[in-house]
């Protein structure tokens, strides 16, 4: 994580030169101490009072101080720093940058930094597109750099419209999975996220209101651990960021029943996150059902999926699971967890403002056949933190 990491933030003449602000305020906040450094060029995007003001800390623009004549040192911020971040980086920099020029106190700092170097373009799409500039970035990339690639833009061409600078969250999650131990590399773990949908009809089904936030959240906390992860996901907007994920969309409880399956045999562990439907309609209408003709629903239940899962794993193999409970909810989680085969169960409360469904935070206790460890309501990306490392412990 970046807590406690010390970064130098270069700012380059780029009109996505405002997005610096989001970059350090979102570190910042993650607990990192953020140095700016900015060029002539990007003073007139955005001004240093700005930045220094998020940052607590002077900007660093010029080789001598305006004011006192002092000098400032490119070497000791190299020495200082545990990452430096380049955020926008224009093509004009990039090409200095690969060619060794050190006209200003960025590129100064660049060239004498012994801590790596994250690189995130911004530009049109033509620049960006360039033979020149593809190849200044593919110098980098030679000499160790970490290019963060560009946004998908809307226009489209051989680069698939690549060209604006990648969102400050996105840079951020980037540099976090930097940072963050690699625990659990060499594992893969299934999660399943989301709801299901049973279909009525065409145009009707039987939901309920999970988001996927928090399966969502616990596959972005593996792959950043290192696990590869095989993600079965209902249907949901949310996209999962990380390329360690890989991701099967279903609808159904049946669906994704056979899809976790297919996976879990491969796997170290499953978690199972996702707001599987109870029931499903006995049959489906082929045509929409007309509001005269009315309506009565004859249902049966769906499949258990962690059930399943449960008689097909074997030795090492760990299962955890989530219940949602409105009364008894700890004796009710524990039968469930036996019942089931699991190793863990992590138990909701519809009781705890702030958790549940649909919002950014969640409260849950992680039972074990030895205890139960109950955490306060923090952030669904918090919560999948916890959940992981619960995991971590007994894994072989």
């Amino acid at each position: 994580m970046a807590e406690g990491k010390k970064i130098v933030l270069g700012i380059t003449g780029s009109i996505a030169a405002y997005k610096a602000c989001l970059i350090a305020r979102a570190l910042i906040k993650k607990g990192a101490e953020v140095q700016a450094v900015i060029t002539p060029a990007g003073k007139e995007f955005i001004t240093p009072l700005t930045l220094s003001t998020l940052t607590g800390k002077p900007v660093v623009s010029d080789f001598f101080s305006r004011s006192d004549g002092t000098w400032h040192s490119h070497v000791d911020l190299g020495l200082w720093a545990d990452l430096m971040l380049i955020a926008p980086a224009t093509a004009s920099t990039i090409s200095k940058m690969a060619n060794g020029l050190a006209d200003n106190m960025l590129l100064t700092t660049y060239l004498s930094m012994r801590a790596p170097v994250f690189i995130a373009p911004a530009m049109d799409l033509d620049m960006y597109a360039h033979p020149a500039t593809q190849r200044n970035l593919e110098t980098l990339r030679s000499r160790g750099n970490h290019i963060i690639e560009p946004a998908i833009g809307e226009l489209a061409s051989h680069l698939e419209g690549k060209g604006r600078m990648e969102e400050p969250l996105e840079i951020v999650r980037q540099l976090e999975d930097y940072f963050t131990e690699k625990d659990l590399e060499g594992r893969k773990i299934l999660v399943t996220a989301g709801p299901t949908y049973e279909r009525i009809d065409p145009v009707r089904f039987i939901g309920n209101y999970s988001s996927g936030k928090m399966g969502l959240s616990i596959a972005e906390e593996c792959a950043r651990r290192g696990a590869s992860v095989e993600l079965v996901c209902g249907p949901v907007q949310l996209q999962a960021r990380h390329p360690g994920i890989r991701r099967t969309n279903v609808e159904s409880a049946k669906e994704m029943g056979e899809a976790a399956r297919k996976v879990f045999p491969k796997c170290d562990a499953a978690i199972l996150c996702a707001a599987v439907a109870d029931f499903t309609p006995v049959s489906e209408a082929r045509e929409k059902i007309k509001r005269e003709d009315g309506l009565t629903l004859s249902l049966k239940p769906t499949e258990d999926i962690a059930a399943s899962l449960g008689k097909l794993k074997r030795k090492g193999q760990k299962l955890v699971g989530f219940a949602l409970e409105t009364c008894d909810e700890v004796a009710h989680a524990r039968e469930k967890m036996e019942r089931k085969g699991l190793d863990l169960i992590v138990l909701n409360s519809l009781r705890d403002k702030g958790a549940g469904f649909l919002g950014d935070t969640n409260k849950v206790t992680v039972i074990s056949p030895n205890g139960e460890l109950a955490y306060p309501l923090k952030t669904k990306t918090e919560v999948a933190r916890d959940i992981v490392d619960e995991l971590k412990n007994i894994l072989p």
